[in-house]
Formats: structure tokens, sequence, C-alpha cells
């Protein structure tokens, strides 16, 4: 009976994504819901009331095949409620939203940034970050999340739409902290770039073709899938047109007139987000990926910013994960791993649902699961 559950009272209204709160959280701005309007997205939003306060979320949607369609709320809702509430208030919220969505819509897909409980467990028994986040398999983890819902009708996604662990930077500190808070290695690297006669620069829509032919190059190196030119243009063609909001930074290492390595760095509020970056596989001992990244956090920490958000990580120190590399350039650099966690599934037609569900199991690929 509904008696035994507890009633999170949230009230959804619908409302104009222009119209949406200011947050850190780039990927819900408006400015993240035009370039993904550009990409083929509908953009919608809600207000979200509860008796602990008043928040809102975006959500996209876009068609699957021909009758069905998909939504997706990119990390959000900013705010939820504690770890042991956090199936009821997903269930209560998909519930009132999927009344406002496309009938065709046959799921929603939250990619949530709220703490992962099984790192707060860590936390609480000494462990942590320093031995990195051991989560239990999937239905396990459903287990948990649904165990006060009243359908337990939530589904771990096969994969994360952005990233369930991040390397983040406290900019809260001066230069100097920064460069005493990075391993000695990456500190001297992020030197000898500078001895080496790497210079970073500040660049623009013009530059991306060439930024975007290393991209491909250092997606082939690492063996991760590549984004369409498309996405990379709608960001600049976007920006072009915004009048306030999240700003964009594009820089490029240039060491003479070779191109080396470039970053695209977003900031919203008090965070900046590495969204994407790219290195040439020549000229490695310059060490151009450490320059463009060192003056990207100098660059976040003058404009601002609290903390810088360098994207993608293994949870576990794993030689064998697919961002192992990823995290063992990043740690270099200090901070903290958030564990996030990641994206999980409301089923509205749950037929449907698990058909598209199989298909993506056996394409082990999420277009919007890729790092920076």
């Amino acid at each position: 009976m509904r008696d035994n559950f507890v009633i999170m009272n949230l009230e959804v209204t619908p409302k104009p994504a222009s119209r949406l709160y200011p947050t850190d959280i780039l990927f819900q701005t408006s400015f993240w819901g035009s370039v993904k309007r550009r990409l083929g997205w509908e953009v919608e939003a809600f207000e979200i009331s509860r008796p602990s306060g008043t928040g809102d979320m975006m959500a996209l949607t876009r068609p699957l095949d021909g009758d069905t369609a998909m939504a997706c709320v990119p990390q959000g809702p900013e705010h939820g409620p504690d770890p042991q509430d956090y199936g009821r208030f997903l269930e209560e919220l998909s519930d009132a939203v999927s009344r406002y969505l496309d009938p065709a819509c046959v799921f929603i897909r939250y990619d949530l940034p709220w703490a992962d409980p099984y790192a707060l467990d860590g936390e609480a028994e000494g462990e942590g970050a320093a031995a990195g986040l051991w989560r239990p398999e999937n239905r396990l983890r459903e287990i948990r999340m649904n165990f006060s819902t009243r359908q337990w009708n939530l589904r771990k996604a096969p994969l994360d739409l952005t990233v369930a662990d991040s390397l983040v930077l406290d900019l809260a500190g001066s230069e100097e902290q920064l460069l005493n808070g990075m391993k000695p290695k990456t500190r001297y690297n992020v030197r000898l770039a500078g001895r080496k006669g790497v210079e970073v620069v500040a660049a623009d829509a013009a530059a991306l073709p060439a930024f975007y032919g290393l991209y491909l190059e250092t997606c082939r190196r690492n063996r991760f899938p590549a984004r369409d030119y498309a996405h990379f243009a709608a960001l600049f063609d976007t920006l072009a047109g915004a009048r306030n909001g999240p700003t964009l930074a594009f820089y490029l290492a240039l060491h003479g007139s070779r191109t080396l390595a470039g970053a695209i760095v977003a900031r919203s509020g008090k965070a900046a987000t590495y969204l994407f970056g790219a290195s040439s596989s020549s000229c490695r001992n310059l060490m151009a990926p450490y320059a463009v990244q060192w003056h990207a956090i100098r660059e976040a920490r003058r404009s601002g910013c609290l903390s810088y958000d360098m994207g993608a990580v293994s949870a576990l120190r794993d030689p064998l994960h697919p961002f192992y590399g990823l995290y063992r350039f990043k740690t270099g650099f200090g901070g903290r791993i958030e564990h996030r966690v990641g994206s999980w599934d409301f089923p509205i037609d749950p037929e449907k649902y698990e058909s598209y569900r199989s298909r993506e199991l056996q394409s082990n690929f999420c277009e919007a699961a890729l790092p920076a």
C-alpha cells in the first residue's frame, strides 16, 4: 500500500528553458540546451517544488526510431534528497514529469550529479579516495536504489551519460598551492614544457578544424569513440549567439608553428568544466598536454572559478580500465575524485524500454559517454 512509503510531496510544472535558474552545472543551463537543440534534441524544463525548497531541471528528448523516443536529464536534477531517499525521489519525480513528455517517450534517463552512496560508505569506513571506489554489480545497485520505492522500476543504465567518476580541483588556493598539490612528476612536466618552448594561446572557432584533427588522432590512439565535428561546431555557434550565461575557453599548445595539444573548457557560475582535449602523437617529450591543462587551470582560477572539473577517470587504480590512462594523467594535478551515482533509467513503457536496452547493451556505446 502507498501508505507504507514516504511521499516526497513533489510538485512539477513546465517552464521555459530560457528561465532555468543559474547553476554551476553546465549541463543544466539554457546554454547547453541550445547546444543540444542544434544537434536535434528537443529541450524542456520543469520547476520542482517540495517542502525543502524549489529547484528546476532540464530534460532533453529525441526519437529512437519511428515511434519511440527517450528523455535524458544531463547531470540533473541538481539538488536531490538524502541517499536513502534517492529511489523514492526519482520515482515520484518521474511519475510527475512523464505526464508532460512526448507520448512516444519510453523511458527517462537521469545522469545524476549526486554523491554515490558506496563512496559515502567507504569514507565512513576510512577508505575513500586512497583505494578508489569499488561498486557491486548493477543488479545489487538496483536493489539498493529501489528498496523503498513503490514500483521497483529504476534500472541502472548500461553506460553513464556523462561521467560517474571525475577528477575535481579546488581553485580556492594560490597558484603556488596548486603547484604544490601536484604529484612531483606532473609539476616537473608542467615546468619542462615551458623550458622546451611550448606556448599556450587562446584560440577561436576558426581553429576548430585543426583541433578536431588532433582530437580524432587522440581518440584513435586511446581507442575512444569520437564525436562528430557537428558537436564542436554547435558549441561555438551557440556561444556566438549567447548574451550571458556559460562561456567557453579554447586553448592550443604550440611549439613554433606546430599545434601539439588543445583543450575546450566551459565556465558556468563558479565552476570550470574540461569538455574536450586533444594531443599530437608526435613530440610527446615536449609535454604539451601538461602545459595546456596548467594554463586552463590558471585561467579558470583568474576568472573567478572555485573548481575545475577535469572529467572522466577510472574509479579504481585499475590498469585494465579504459580510463586508467586518464586517471594517471589527471590525478597528477592533485584534487579529489568525485564519485557520482551515474545514470539511471525510469522505464515508462517497460516492453519497448527492454528492447532498446538490449540493443544498447549489444552496441556497448552511449553517444554522450565520451571522456574529455
